[in-house]
């Protein structure tokens, strides 16, 4: 069924066009016709003057709607995780696996395997962020999980062959020719939870490294002398930082900092979304801790964060502010930079011909009225 998608303005991952309609046939783009054009379609959906915007892409909720993925590895919990972050503008993600058992993480990627197998909406692929990590600096992550890295794991964590997979690695911990081999078998790594060295983690970007998970979180800071992970981060021209825009993970005069220091389109926005996000209950369980949600971070007993609030279109919103960039810039790093950092962006995230025709409507206050996954609407408000 063709939809005719007109009376708005269309950002295309790139520009802004006050003149186009967009047409989709069979969850796909077919078209971008000018405005006011005849075009055939069965459907035609008048969006009242708003925005229309590739759908955001997450590379790490670990729950929504009341669930964490690794408590219940399996379908049903992504449904739930995927309804709940929908209304937030996110159109496709990595459902997120914390350090934890081998047998979690088979069942994990067991999960989102028949998960895309079946269709499922929004589902990407699966984000491994550990086992492989420093306990210097585990986070909240359980120490019991984490673990030394075992070359035999390589054909698991590679056996997602129809989605993505993201894999979080602590650089000093694993030899260095275990990132370019996993990265040879189409896992996308980067570097995270770690006491790398600034030599460390450039030995780690030469050998295939592409990015960094939550830049400045659980990982050692920039110093004078030693510029440490996050100084190899800022500085190089070809990876990808993912930082979380929460306003609490890192102080939004530090994100400013980091986003104009980093290389342009390089910077791309997470959510590291917990259980909270998207229910109605504003507490949860994690390794046997009691964790509180409420405006907008998730925090133990004592006051450690553990993982965020929010959802990826108030990252939109809080990363234009605290780095004062343009709405549209802040959008691409929500999709247009994710999707070229998973390596995705010959169909997501723009609004081109012949991509999947996964969108958001925005009102004047960036708002998500409705979202489209391929080509299905939903509205939000």
């Amino acid at each position: 069924m063709r939809q005719l998608l007109h009376n708005c303005r269309v950002f295309d991952g790139e520009c802004v066009h006050d003149d186009l309609a967009v047409l989709v046939s069979d969850g796909k783009v077919l078209e971008l016709v000018a405005a006011g054009q005849k075009a055939t379609a069965a459907v035609s959906v008048d969006l009242s003057g708003n925005l229309l915007a590739p759908g955001l892409i997450d590379l790490q909720i670990n729950g929504g709607g009341g669930v964490l993925f690794n408590d219940a590895p399996s379908v049903d919990t992504l449904v739930t995780i995927a309804a709940a972050h929908r209304p937030f503008g996110t159109t496709a993600f990595l459902a997120t696996l914390i350090s934890d058992d081998d047998t979690v993480m088979e069942r994990g990627i067991a999960a989102v395997k028949a998960a895309i197998s079946q269709g499922l909406p929004g589902v990407l692929g699966i984000h491994l962020e550990g086992p492989y990590l420093n306990p210097q600096r585990k986070g909240v992550h359980d120490a019991a999980k984490i673990r030394g890295f075992d070359e035999q794991m390589v054909e698991l964590l590679s056996s997602l062959h129809h989605g993505s997979t993201l894999l979080t690695v602590a650089p000093e911990k694993l030899p260095v020719r275990a990132i370019t081999t996993l990265t040879e078998r189409g896992v996308v790594v980067f570097g995270g939870h770690s006491a790398a060295t600034y030599a460390q983690t450039r030995a780690a970007l030469d050998a295939g490294l592409r990015g960094f998970t939550h830049l400045f979180n659980a990982m050692e800071p920039l110093q004078s002398r030693e510029p440490g992970m996050v100084g190899a981060a800022l500085e190089d021209a070809n990876s990808y930082i993912g930082i979380i825009a929460d306003g609490y993970h890192v102080h939004p005069a530090t994100f400013s900092v980091a986003i104009a220091a980093k290389a342009a389109g390089k910077s791309i926005l997470i959510s590291d979304a917990m259980p909270s996000v998207g229910a109605s209950e504003k507490s949860f369980w994690l390794n046997g801790e009691r964790i509180e949600a409420g405006n907008g971070r998730c925090t133990t007993a004592d006051g450690r964060l553990a993982g965020s609030d929010i959802g990826m279109i108030e990252a939109v919103r809080n990363a234009s502010r605290f780095a004062n960039i343009d709405s549209f810039e802040a959008l691409r790093m929500g999709s247009a930079y994710v999707a070229n950092a998973l390596g995705v962006d010959d169909r997501l995230g723009y609004i081109r011909p012949g991509y999947r025709a996964n969108f958001i409507e925005l009102d004047e206050s960036f708002a998500v009225v409705s979202s489209w996954i391929d080509g299905e609407r939903q509205v939000h408000r």
